[in-house]
């Protein structure tokens, strides 16, 4: 069986190999195929497996049968790294999904290649003021074509889905249970709705009840999809603290909803301003700084004829370059770094030069576009 997408299902199933492994495992041997045939030895070359793990892997590995596994997945729809739709922001974060499962609109996806994903979380408690805030945000994020992502808890999540569906916008809701079920059981009726028009997705596969380490994982895929978090309230042992540290270290940009120090709920985002995320102080200024919609033909825009010094030129080219051939308005910066095969601080460097003179911009997520203003 040569389909990779059928060995990433299959080393999902491998007790003791994670998401974070698993990536490994296929870096180090180029295709999970060919390490589904390695011995304990070949597999010790891995970053983290030992001789015990090692040999462990392979005997779990060896009673599994790749083509039972596909055959049993039949029933759902799922997508892996090796598939063209996998999310592209994903692939950026050490510990993505091996396996996404998915209900609804999977277009959304792609919407995401053309358009910025802006979480919005918070508690599941949250005062009026949270609400209503959560609310006027989502509403008017979707009026400007960005795409909603939550977790469908209860609260604030619930609120941003609902808020973005009423006005017909785009929304993307990540479980911690498997993509058939609907937790808490009272969203169900809001499910169902955003199935129409908007798309689910889980690592767990279908029939995988709540439990309460689901959540906190799932976190992270809220995280790698959006370009932007805003968190709007939580305690300071919120979930929501979570997906913004998560956030962070994958490099997205972190909003906060300032509030009362009166109110517990405020913590979390008082701590998170206090550690240097940006205030959240009206639709207006965030829509400001979250920055014009990206159109997908920007990355077709010709580089602007002026001389420029060679390593300069070389950036920008590589910019240009990754953006026409992923189809992908911007450039992550570790790409940029791989393609132009220079040392990172002067990639770095190179950047801050081409936005000081106002050749490039860099968006949510440490990505760079070029930018289409007309240069004199």
């Amino acid at each position: 069986m040569s389909d990779d997408r059928a060995f990433w299902l299959a080393w999902s199933k491998v007790p003791g190999v994670g998401a974070v492994l698993q990536k490994r495992i296929h870096t180090e041997f180029g295709s999970l195929e060919t390490a589904w045939t390695a011995t304990p030895e070949e597999l010790e070359r891995v970053e983290g497996i030992g001789q015990q793990s090692a040999i462990a892997i392979c005997q779990h590995r060896n009673k599994l049968k790749v083509d039972h596994i596909l055959k049993d997945h039949e029933s759902q729809t799922f997508l892996t790294p090796a598939d063209s739709d996998y999310p592209h922001l994903l692939t950026e974060i050490p510990d993505a999904p091996p396996v996404l499962y998915y209900r609804g609109q999977i277009e959304l996806i792609r919407d995401l290649d053309r358009q910025c994903g802006v979480a919005i979380v918070g508690t599941r408690e949250p005062s009026d003021y949270g609400r209503r805030w959560t609310r006027k945000l989502s509403t008017t994020l979707a009026q400007h074509s960005f795409v909603i992502i939550s977790g469908l808890a209860d609260g604030i999540d619930a609120e941003a889905h609902r808020s973005c569906l009423e006005i017909g916008g785009k929304t993307i809701a990540v479980l911690g249970t498997g993509v058939d079920l609907v937790y808490p059981p009272k969203n169900r009726q809001l499910y169902q709705q955003l199935l129409e028009t908007g798309l689910a997705l889980s690592e767990y596969p279908a029939g995988t009840q709540p439990d309460r380490t689901h959540f906190p994982r799932r976190n992270r895929i809220v995280a790698g999809l959006s370009r932007a978090v805003l968190v709007i309230e939580g305690s300071t042992r919120s979930g929501a603290l979570i997906t913004a540290n998560m956030a962070n270290e994958y490099g997205r940009d972190i909003y906060a909803l300032p509030g009362s120090l009166d109110n517990p709920r405020s913590a979390a985002c008082l701590n998170l301003i206090s550690k240097g995320a940006q205030i959240i102080l009206g639709e207006s200024e965030l829509i400001e700084h979250l920055g014009t919609i990206p159109e997908l033909d920007r990355a077709k825009t010709p580089l602007p004829m002026i001389d420029l010094a060679p390593e300069l030129a070389q950036v920008l080219e590589a910019i240009s370059a990754i953006a026409q051939q992923s189809n992908y308005p911007s450039a992550p910066f570790d790409l940029i770094v791989q393609n132009t095969e220079m040392p990172t601080a002067t990639v770095s460097s190179s950047l801050l030069q081409l936005e000081l003179l106002g050749l490039i911009a860099q968006v949510p997520g440490m990505r760079y576009q070029i930018r289409e203003v007309p240069l004199q």
